[in-house]
């Protein structure tokens, strides 16, 4: 069956040729970057008559095989290769040099509906410097995989802002990353940026709706259901629980060596989200938190997505989970300047 949506850099190479025609462009992408097809938007864009003179990653690389927290070093060869996340804040934004002789910075990352999720920061940084050069930004539109109905959360407190939330917003979002940008745009007045819209896409639309195939945006998210309970799944980072990296169900997945797996998951089936089913399970993560140790902990089966709610159960079962020891020492402790998270389980705080 072929997708039903067309997203906005198939919309962009294959309606708009006349943006990109003899243009000199820098390209913000990753490997969820694809066509239906699966054609990568290096391809398109250079197919679309564009001369491509510049990657730029977001977290993880333009590769995709960085983990999280993890530097990515800039690529040599012919083509300019830079990366957009780094140990410092001035990390997150191309230096004015990357962006000479560029005419424009196409835009086309998948993004997943939460907050905390990095690339429409990197997104909005990327278009903040490219104002401050006159480079106009052509954002292709992709489609939340939560969809765009449903919002979760509350917006961060000023003091909390930080890369995994530069903007007060929804810990679920409900937005695309066209419209976050369309928002902060007219927000700030970025008059280089330009939408580039999809066709087909509706809010009510889960990703098994889009007809798209789905490729890992970031190593820890590798299937639509991974993105459904992300914006719960997550907050276990900040925690000395793990949150699932290191196994092949990443945030679906959380415990520690000194949980009750049962009695845990008993608390969330009681806990009357709906739409969701916990599994008392024992494993071991082969990196990040609790590497090499068995730990007993749940797995989270969503049987309902459109009903399931990510930020409750996970969150208010949380605190629970770590006040079985001392919640100071159970608390995540790495962090960075760049993508510190506070140490909470509160959907109404910046986490």
């Amino acid at each position: 069956m072929g997708a039903r949506v067309r997203t906005g850099l198939e919309v962009l190479c294959s309606e708009g040729t006349a943006r990109l025609r003899g243009r000199s462009v820098g390209l913000l992408a990753h490997p969820a970057s694809v066509t239906s097809e699966l054609w990568h938007a290096r391809e398109m864009v250079a197919g679309a008559g564009a001369r491509v003179r510049a990657l730029f990653g977001p977290e993880h690389g333009v590769g995709g095989e960085a983990q999280d927290m993890e530097g990515v070093a800039d690529g040599g060869g012919p083509l300019r290769t830079y990366s957009l996340y780094g140990a410092e804040y001035s990390s997150l934004s191309p230096q004015p040099a990357w962006l000479d002789g560029l005419d424009a910075v196409v835009i086309d990352l998948q993004d997943v509906g939460s907050r905390y999720y990095t690339f429409v920061w990197t997104a909005l940084l990327m278009a903040r410097a490219c104002a401050a050069r006159g480079i106009e930004v052509l954002v292709c539109d992709r489609p939340n995989p939560l969809g765009g109905a449903v919002i979760e959360g509350s917006p961060q407190r000023p003091e909390l802002r930080s890369f995994v939330g530069l903007e007060a917003c929804p810990v679920r979002h409900g937005l695309t990353l066209g419209e976050v940008l369309s928002w902060r745009a007219a927000e700030e007045s970025l008059s280089n940026v330009t939408v580039i819209p999809m066709e087909g896409w509706t809010r009510a639309m889960r990703w098994e709706d889009t007809g798209l195939p789905w490729v890992l945006p970031s190593p820890n998210m590798p299937t639509p259901d991974t993105a459904t309970v992300y914006p719960g799944g997550c907050l276990i980072e900040g925690t000395n629980l793990s949150e699932g990296r290191g196994t092949t169900r990443p945030f679906e997945i959380f415990g520690a060596p000194w949980v009750d797996g049962a009695a845990l998951a008993s608390a969330m089936e009681a806990d009357g989200g709906g739409g969701m089913r916990a599994r008392a399970m024992s494993f071991r993560p082969m990196f990040q938190k609790h590497a090499g140790v068995t730990c007993q902990g749940v797995q989270v089966h969503v049987t309902d997505p459109r009903v399931f709610a990510p930020t409750g159960p996970i969150s208010r079962r949380c605190g629970p989970a770590v006040a079985s020891r001392a919640f100071a020492g159970a608390r995540r402790s790495t962090s960075s300047s760049t993508t510190s998270r506070p140490s909470t389980c509160s959907p109404a705080t910046g986490r």
